[in-house]
């Protein structure tokens, strides 16, 4: 494992990026946009807000806004299981699938029988796919490798220190490989893989990673070199080269965008400081900030984590009609 990614989430956690307002909500939403978006969908993070958020579609087919509706509530529901330390099973694993693939799944009828897509019914055909058709698993074996696979892996979440994050990012990616290698459905395998991996990463507190779409091509080729070494070195190596890249690049944005000039604590400006404004106008929403200061709404949003983070103000309420106070400080 690298010996970078433990100082990288140090310094990750030490800005605070992990802890501004809506961060786990847009991470979120990243994820899944980039997770579909390997799949073929066209659908933008920021369509995938207006979507989520406002239930407001994009000019983009149907299905894709599908396939990306579904995943997110396969991702909520995953994630509920990881902060109950919720044991895999077989079951779980395909009540997932179901959620992912339930408005795009489709119905089989094999020799074998029938199976639905749609319901994360486990295959009943072989299937073959990648650079040749590389075929997969025997549908008959899928069943007991599957449950082999969930055995597995709740023994090792039983022995991961979540302090070890290198341990932690390793059975991550490792058990992506293991799932795509078993490829117990007839789609959404890939989905399905990097709900696991992020899961893991989510119970464990580490920051998920994400496979990001512009990277595609080297994250199907470093799978297709270690499914035919039938090792999973070269996919790990490639997943934990890219999440560090990842977070270097979010770093690096960061504090660029701290170091900018920042009329909030310019004592030159004679305009009110952020948290004179929140003891004048509790109700303010963002928006209103940011005009009365003058400073975009993102610079506020980054600025209002900080202030919670240090403890200086609290949010009463819901983001609609909620208000903020000012904590007093000794």
């Amino acid at each position: 494992m690298s010996k970078n990614i433990v100082d990288i989430i140090d310094e990750y956690r030490r800005l605070g990026i992990d802890q501004q307002l809506d961060y786990a909500k847009f991470y979120l939403y990243s994820i899944i946009t980039h997770s579909t978006a390997i799949e073929g969908s066209t659908v933008s993070e920021v369509e995938n807000r207006l979507l989520f958020d406002e239930g407001i579609g994009a000019q983009k087919p149907l299905v894709e806004q599908l396939m990306n509706l579904d995943l997110k509530a396969a991702y909520e529901q995953g994630l509920i299981y990881a902060r109950q330390h919720t044991d895999y099973s077989v079951e779980m694993l395909c009540g997932l699938s179901a959620l992912v693939m339930k408005n795009t799944g489709s119905e089989y009828s094999a020799m074998a029988g029938n199976f639905s897509a749609a319901k994360g019914e486990l295959r009943l055909l072989n299937v073959s796919a990648g650079v040749g058709g590389r075929s997969y698993l025997s549908y008959q074996k899928v069943p007991s490798r599957t449950e082999a696979f969930c055995l597995w892996l709740n023994e090792e979440r039983k022995h991961t220190d979540p302090k070890d994050i290198e341990k932690v990012y390793d059975l991550s990616f490792e058990a992506h490989y293991r799932l795509v290698e078993i490829h117990p459905w007839a789609d959404g395998n890939g989905r399905m893989s990097r709900l696991v991996m992020n899961m893991i990463q989510y119970e464990f507190g580490a920051v998920p990673s994400i496979v990001k779409k512009e990277s595609r091509k080297q994250y199907i080729t470093s799978l297709e070199r270690s499914e035919e070494e039938n090792l999973s070195d070269k996919f790990k190596a490639f997943m934990l080269d890219h999440h560090c890249k990842n977070l270097t690049k979010q770093i690096s944005e960061y504090r660029r965008s701290i170091e900018k000039d920042d009329p909030i604590n310019d004592p030159i400006n004679a305009k009110p400081s952020l948290l004179d404004l929140i003891k004048l106008h509790p109700e303010y929403n963002y928006n209103e900030f940011a005009d009365e200061i003058g400073v975009s709404e993102a610079t506020i949003k980054r600025r209002l984590g900080q202030l919670r983070k240090e403890g200086k103000i609290v949010r009463i309420g819901a983001n609609k009609n909620g208000h903020w106070e000012v904590i007093p400080q000794q």
